[in-house]
């Protein structure tokens, strides 16, 4: 009971007997050990906590599925109803240890990363890389898309994913804008690709960093190159078979349907007639010869949208035929503006993300990646000579990034309210109640797809936290005998690729629909979901396979 030189109780009692501790202790000589103690009773049961945390988790979805209040406040309100939880059963924390829940480290590593590309886009760079990508894609819509996909999905294997799209996602719209498109399918479909992308190395995820940097793992032989190797080579199979599923998901939207503005006035001109004309009750002949008019007038006006929209849609499609001269009109207004201040964003971040590296190889370094992003955004601030500093604080997503903490003081108040230490368990029950032929596929498909399930709809990283000692107990139990690779990897795998199920599946996620929003492109939960939750079924389903493939059929790492 007692650890160190003060020990913690905890006792989770629902009846009312005594309880009767004794402490003896042997000191050398007349040595005096300081001792404190304090006793804590939670009066509900482990059971009761985690239908407390299912009912609350449960809530804040409903606010966010729903949109009745902002994805922000509802994560606060969620927060504070599991703070209010772990008060009722008895386990108050205080002030200071809730502020301690909230990780920094992302706070800052978004944060730096805001304020770096808040002044990046001062540049004009974006508008040039959106002209380049549509010359290297001489103007066809889904060989464009899928290079921003694919660059998307390898920049996020060797950067964080949040930072790839804070980078693209202003690069996207600047491009959409251009070219006519509606970005919010566009943004999606890179998200997606930047999820699958960060699960492909060790660095490129944070569960995946969470895996690498696991003592207990590094013992079992799980490094940073037999992890960067294997996961690879499964997600270029998941990466090969995504791009055919996403071109069959967007078959039927319309990726051109933003219309110019007027055809949106002569729609409304329709309506308003449309109206007065249903409002009128032809009583006397007079009316009726009212009502007559203005149904003539609504008639000749619909036949003028019929004739604009049939020329909009010549011009969209001779757009894609006259794509050079696109090419050179768009060069002349999206160019780069200011060349000094680029080299200056350029080399600072060039500088940032070498660090970034250094830091995942040289752990010596002490510098967390929050600290990396914060010195890189003061180092461009100094250089960049910025006078108006207001105007950078402004373009910061200060809703995402209370969003993330209020997200975080909600997990970790879900943890103490035992839902994920409750989710481990009937995993591992689950796993042990299969014969033992069979024990290492079922093992593998268990771990893959409640890891995948879970991911997307709670914080990935406090579950892949959580998940770790309970596989590695798992493994070591005599009655169970599995090998803890393939269950690691199963781990890995469900939680980057889970990410894609929801909105808040991810961190990238909202950081993406945070900057849209802001350009005026927000999209809902439901926008999202729609897309990519069979997306992450799909590429849960070949990753599935590999898995299987290796473990079961070739037999690896055993």
């Amino acid at each position: 009971i007692m650890g160190g030189q003060n020990g913690r109780l905890l006792c989770g009692v629902p009846h009312s007997d005594p309880i009767a501790i004794t402490i003896q202790a042997f000191l050398q000589d007349t040595e005096v050990v300081p001792l404190s103690m304090t006793h804590q009773s939670l009066y509900v049961t482990m059971e009761t906590q985690v239908a407390i945390a299912g009912i609350i988790l449960c809530g804040v979805y409903i606010l966010i599925i729903f949109e009745i209040v902002h994805r922000t406040l509802a994560a606060m309100l969620g927060s504070l109803a599991a703070l209010a939880a772990l008060a009722v059963i008895g386990n108050r924390p205080s002030l200071v240890t809730v502020v301690e829940w909230i990780d920094y480290e992302t706070l800052a590593l978004l944060f730096g990363m805001m304020v770096l590309v808040a002044i990046f886009s001062e540049t004009g760079f974006f508008d040039y890389c959106a002209v380049k990508a549509y010359q290297l894609s001489r103007g066809r819509v889904w060989p464009m898309i899928i290079i921003l996909c694919l660059i998307a999905a390898i920049l996020s294997a060797f950067l964080d994913n949040v930072t790839t799209m804070m980078l693209f996602t202003p690069v996207t719209i600047r491009l959409c804008e251009v070219l006519n498109l509606d970005p919010r399918h566009v943004l999606i479909a890179e998200v997606i690709f930047t999820n699958i992308g960060g699960a492909a190395t060790a660095v490129g995820d944070p569960p995946n960093v969470i895996i690498v940097s696991n003592q207990g793992l590094r013992r079992e032989g799980i490094d940073f190159a037999s992890f960067t190797g294997y996961m690879f080579l499964g997600i270029c199979l998941v990466l090969l078979t995504s791009f055919p599923f996403l071109r069959l998901l967007y078959w039927n939207k319309k990726l051109y349907n933003k219309e110019s503005i007027e055809i949106v006035e002569l729609k409304h001109e329709i309506l308003v007639w449309r109206q007065t004309a249903q409002r009128i009750n032809p009583a006397s002949r007079e009316e009726t010869a009212v009502k007559c008019l203005l149904m003539q007038k609504v008639l000749t006006l619909e036949n003028l949208l019929r004739k604009m929209m049939k020329t909009f849609q010549r011009q969209i499609s001779q757009e894609d035929k006259n794509w050079e001269q696109n090419i050179q009109e768009l060069q002349k207004k999206h160019r780069i503006t200011d060349r000094v201040l680029l080299v200056k964003c350029v080399s600072v971040l060039v500088v940032v993300i070498f660090v970034f590296f250094l830091n995942s190889f040289i752990p010596s370094i002490h510098l967390d990646l929050g600290w990396i992003a914060i010195l890189g955004a003061l180092w461009l601030l100094v250089l960049a000579d910025i006078q108006d500093f207001e105007i950078i604080l402004h373009r910061v997503e200060w809703a995402t990034l209370l969003f993330f903490a209020g997200l975080f003081v909600l997990m970790e108040a879900i943890a103490q309210l035992q839902l994920i230490d409750f989710i481990g368990e009937q995993t591992a029950l689950l796993i042990k109640a299969v014969p033992e032929d069979q024990r290492l596929a079922i093992a593998i498909i268990l771990v893959m797809w409640v890891s995948a399930l879970a991911s997307s709809l709670i914080d990935n990283i406090p579950f892949t936290a959580t998940m770790i000692p309970v596989l590695i107990n798992l493994s070591q139990d005599s009655d169970v005998n599995l090998p803890v690779k393939p269950l690691i990897f199963a781990l890995a795998m469900g939680a980057c690729l889970g990410g894609n199920g929801t909105l808040i599946g991810a961190s990238a996620n909202v950081v993406c629909a945070g900057i849209a929003e802001q350009h005026g492109y927000g999209f809902s939960f439901m926008e999202f979901f729609k897309l990519g939750f069979p997306m992450m079924i799909m590429t849960c389903m070949i990753a599935m396979c590999y898995l299987l493939a290796t473990h079961i059929g070739l037999g690896w790492n055993m």
